[in-house]
């Protein structure tokens, strides 16, 4: 865990700087949704680790949520139970105590992913879904021609394919789930028909790669793709992208069942 982070943070960025307002931004999108609850099947019991605001959290199911950052506990509505101050690697549970385990854009924040994942399936009966993005993908998205320090910073953070083989047993699947055009989780890829979005500091900082990007290449970043949208020349390249219905990037599905 980085001692700096005042709110309890446990992976390396500073939720306590970035997490007011992420709610706001980062919605869960319905369809994803639906993609991460049906690899769950039928549990009733189901551990959210790494649950942030509570998105993507099933409401028919009985959910324990583990979160460390206090400024995201802080933000889960009232509906949603509250969320358990631990840690992937460090999970306070019996073994299989739960039917199935979800967790949704957290791993690149753990700083032993295999420790974590020993950790979900120790206390898990059936299957685990994962939320992820594949590092090998993330140059489909044109950000890496305005932004690349922010596409190299998610490459860096985002664990390879690999690496879920290696600490994940059982059947294991992994799919690339496609991010559909007015996704209404603000993750980066979301905005890949809405770039003016990335415009807004707001929806940048819903995304924890920028926090690690310095000043001057996010002004550089600003003032590149105003230019392009405001001459023509980001829609001469990228307009079709604007009525495309889905995107095939990085976003990934990890599912694993025991074996």
């Amino acid at each position: 865990m980085n001692k700096r982070f005042t709110d309890g943070s446990a992976g390396d960025a500073n939720y306590g700087a970035i997490g007011p307002g992420y709610a706001q931004f980062r919605q869960p999108d319905p369809r994803i949704a639906a993609v991460i609850h049906a690899a769950l099947g039928d549990a009733k019991t189901v551990l959210n680790v790494g649950a942030g605001a509570g998105s993507y959290e099933p409401t028919d199911r009985d959910v324990t949520a583990v979160e460390p950052s206090a400024a995201m506990r802080a933000q889960r509505p009232a509906h949603l139970p509250r969320a358990v101050d631990a840690v992937a690697q460090a999970l306070p549970f019996a073994d299989k105590s739960f039917d199935a385990a979800m967790t949704t854009f957290s791993v690149h924040q753990w700083p032993d992913l295999a420790a974590g994942l020993r950790e979900m399936r120790r206390v898990t009966r059936g299957p685990m879904a994962i939320i992820s993005g594949d590092p090998d993908a993330l140059d489909r998205f044109w950000l890496a021609r305005y932004a690349p320090e922010v596409i190299a910073t998610e490459a860096r953070r985002y664990p390879p394919v690999a690496a879920f083989r290696a600490a994940l047993d059982g059947d294991i699947a992994i799919t690339h789930v496609p991010i559909p055009l007015d996704c209404c989780d603000g993750f980066n890829e979301a905005y890949y028909g809405r770039p003016e979005m990335l415009l807004d500091p707001r929806a940048r900082r819903a995304c924890s790669a920028w926090s690690f990007v310095d000043a001057d290449a996010i002004g550089r970043f600003e003032r590149t793709l105003k230019r392009d949208l405001d001459d023509g020349s980001w829609d001469e390249t990228y307009g079709a992208l604007r009525t495309l219905p889905t995107f095939q990037g990085s976003l990934l599905l990890i599912v694993s069942r025991p074996g």
